[in-house]
């Protein structure tokens, strides 16, 4: 089982595969002060996609979030959720002091740490804030309720008569009479749940959530005095460099350690498949390393990044209907117009900052081991079962991670680490090299996407037959109003049939949507460009839901759109998208150099409709981030490889988005407090290599049907217009 198949348990599941310590041990590791739980059931059955499931190590598995008020007065937030810049660090404060009435700067928050926050699933999915924020507020409410109830009774007044503000309860008709949350809680330890729940606050009373806060990480990280895994440092620690393969699917035939092992202090082992060489300086471990004379049997290559995709299109799983309504003969009979498209999707490195690292120390029968994880639960669960261990004698501590994008999941660096300190008594750091962290990335799938649709002659969509190999369903469905549709995915993402992919895939930022958006706003284009209509106008002829069209107009006014039908020479596009329950539409500004095919988008105006948003400059961030990386995979971002051999191994070759790429970000974020939050750290990616497409499409009549849209790609594009 891996971290993204969390997704399908329910509680009953996690109780059998996770089994946990007593309340009374539990209770030991966190120490004094007032411990509130907070039952999730309430807030799960209003979830309409997904949910967090089970509870945290020592609780009954229908708890899940909880907080703890200190002797001091400080206020400690626990959350299974690690910090790997989209900003959970600052906005699940936020949230919890707003429903506590504390200040914020009384709040402290402890993130991923196996031994002391509550199981989660993994931080991905753009779900912290959806899916842990409902229950942290509600864990704010019910403590500041307890808060009331034992001021009452020290006071010697009813509850009503009381109140709660920056921290302290204090008496309305005798403002002298106040007890602090830190006095309330010096020196005791107590239980206590509240027969009736009490409700949350309303928009209209709202002091901080919806404030726009600095990120309280940020000077941290821009200063250096952030740590990372790789900053960890323990007595008499040992670095490991660990014999790779050269391809995947190769098999060790031998391996000549002799030399390696005569350097002094050179501590090399052999771990049935594990061959590493340990030094305390790391330098000294690598030149080692170089001593090791290996030989592998490497499989023939028979794929590479020019026939994967035939490849994949020969390897496909039986389709999956997504939906479908209406009659497809008959939608076809009523097109004037009829576009039948193929779009192709290389596949894409995470590429983040910090390469996978972990530092692993075991004593007296516990191991310690500090990853660089966006899966700390999964994490520990791996290195248990490696090392033999109960999950319970593993403790996971994820420090600040330096990007992830779904690509920090699973956790091999960390197992290893784990290994080789059990093996040799000491402390063992693993930090993978560039080199490393392309070769055992699992990358976003490369993927087709095979689309027939028609418009008639009022520019209406009649049928849509949309066919997705290998990206899976996230963001397939469609959202325009056509009668005639039916969508269908061969292949479920990443999960594909052993043999579809010569190395591993997995989760790339909004995994799927990407792919699926691309190739379904293209196509949309390409029908407004046939009925000879504005696309901007087209997509609104085509929308009914009410919340796109609110999203689309907003980002078109904006913008300063004035219709014309494309290509119009001006270089603009539109996408729209959905993911994690947010809705999103993007216009961008491109300019072409028919000469090189090189692209510069000069503007980019983003809106989006995302519910509640509880940190508006962190989302603004985000939508900043998420607009920035997605030109990689529109431009440039390709993996290439041939067979297992991966030939891309650094930023020599692969090129990601630079500073002087970034154009003029314009973001908008429309007021929806009346609903629920949604997911903020994916949705502006969605639409990204659409918007530049279409853009393209817009300036020079050519259409890109393959990401990324290199310059060969432009030129060969403008070769045929």
């Amino acid at each position: 089982m891996n971290a993204n198949d969390y997704l399908s348990l329910n509680f009953k599941d996690i109780r059998e595969l996770f089994p946990i310590d007593t309340r009374r041990d539990f209770l030991k590791r966190l120490g004094g002060g007032i411990i509130i739980f907070v039952a999730l059931g309430d807030f799960l059955e209003a979830q309409e996609e997904g949910r967090p499931r089970g509870g945290p190590p020592g609780l009954p598995s229908d708890f899940n979030a909880f907080l703890k008020i200190g002797e001091d007065g400080r206020i400690t937030c626990f959350t299974g959720k690690i910090e790997m810049g989209q900003g959970p660090i600052t906005s699940l404060p936020q949230m919890l002091a707003e429903e506590l009435d504390a200040p914020l700067d009384a709040v402290d928050i402890v993130m991923g740490d196996t031994d002391l926050c509550p199981w989660d699933m993994g931080t991905f999915g753009s779900m912290t804030t959806r899916f842990f924020g409902p229950a942290l507020r509600a864990a704010g409410a019910e403590a500041k309720r307890v808060l009331l109830e034992l001021a009452a009774e020290s006071l010697k007044v009813p509850v009503s008569q009381l109140a709660a503000k920056d921290g302290v309860i204090f008496d309305r008709q005798n403002p002298e009479h106040r007890l602090t949350y830190g006095q309330l809680a010096k020196g005791q330890k107590i239980q206590r749940h509240l027969t009736a729940k009490p409700a949350l606050k309303e928009v209209a009373e709202f002091k901080l959530i919806g404030k726009p806060l600095l990120r309280r990480d940020a000077h941290d990280k821009v200063t250096g005095a952030g740590h990372y895994t790789g900053d960890v440092r323990l007595p008499g620690m040992l670095y490991a460099k660990i014999l790779r393969p050269p391809a995947h699917g190769a098999k060790l035939k031998s391996a000549d350690t002799a030399a390696a092992r005569a350097i002094p202090g050179v501590q090399v082992v052999q771990d049935d498949d594990l061959i590493a060489v340990l030094h305390p300086f790391p330098d000294v471990a690598e030149g080692a390393l170089e001593k090791i004379k290996a030989e592998f049997d490497i499989p023939e290559a028979t794929v590479d990044d020019k026939n994967i995709f035939d490849h994949l299109l020969g390897a496909a799983p039986p389709a999956n209907v997504l939906a479908q309504g209406g009659d497809l003969e008959q939608g076809r009979k009523l097109a004037a117009k009829k576009i039948e498209s193929t779009y192709l999707n290389s596949y894409v490195a995470h590429a983040a900052m910090e390469t996978h690292a972990a530092l692993a120390s075991i004593e007296g029968g516990k191991a310690t081991v500090w990853a660089s994880t966006q899966n700390p639960f999964g994490a520990r669960d791996e290195i248990a079962r490696a090392i033999g261990f109960e999950p319970q004698n593993v403790r996971v501590i994820t420090p600040y991670v330096g990007g992830g994008f779904g690509g920090k999941t699973f956790n091999l660096q960390a197992v290893e680490a784990a290994r080789l300190a059990k093996r040799v008594g000491k402390p063992v750091q693993v930090m993978w090299s560039r080199e490393e962290e392309f070769f055992f990335d699992t990358f976003r799938p490369a993927a087709i996407v095979k689309i027939s649709s028609g418009v008639d002659g009022a520019g209406k969509m009649t049928f849509w037959d949309y066919k997705v190999f290998f990206a899976g369903d996230r963001g397939a469905p469609q959202f325009y109003t056509v009668p005639n549709h039916r969508t269908v995915a061969h292949g479920g993402g990443w999960r594909a049939p052993e043999g579809s992919h010569p190395f591993g895939t997995g989760a790339w930022r909004a995994p799927g949507n990407n792919t699926n958006t691309h190739a379904r706003e293209s196509q949309i284009d390409m029908l407004a460009a046939a009925a000879g209509v504005d696309p901007v106008e087209f997509r609104l002829r085509n929308l009914s839901d009410p919340k796109m069209i609110r999203v689309l107009k907003a980002a078109a006014d904006h913008f300063g759109w004035t219709p014309a039908k494309a290509p119009a020479k001006r270089g603009y596009g539109v996408a729209c998208g959905i993911d994690a329950g947010t809705y999103v539409a993007a216009i961008a500004e491109v300019a072409v150099n028919a000469g090189d095919g090189s692209v510069q988008v000069k503007r980019v105006v983003c809106a989006q409709d995302m519910g509640m948003v509880i940190n508006p400059e962190g989302a603004r961030i985000q939508m900043e981030g998420c607009i920035t990386m997605g030109l990689g995979y529109a431009l440039t971002e390709e993996v290439h490889f041939k067979g297992g051999k991966v030939l891309d191994t650094n930023f020599d070759t692969y090129e990601i988005p630079q500073f002087s790429w970034v154009p003029k970000i314009e973001t908008i974020i429309l007021d929806a407090n009346d609903n629920p939050p949604q997911g903020g750290g994916e949705p502006a990616i969605v639409v990204m290599g659409a918007v530049v497409a279409n853009a393209i499409f817009d300036a020079t009549g050519a259409r890109l049907f393959q990401l990324p849209m290199t310059p060969d790609r432009v030129k060969e594009a403008l070769g045929k217009v």
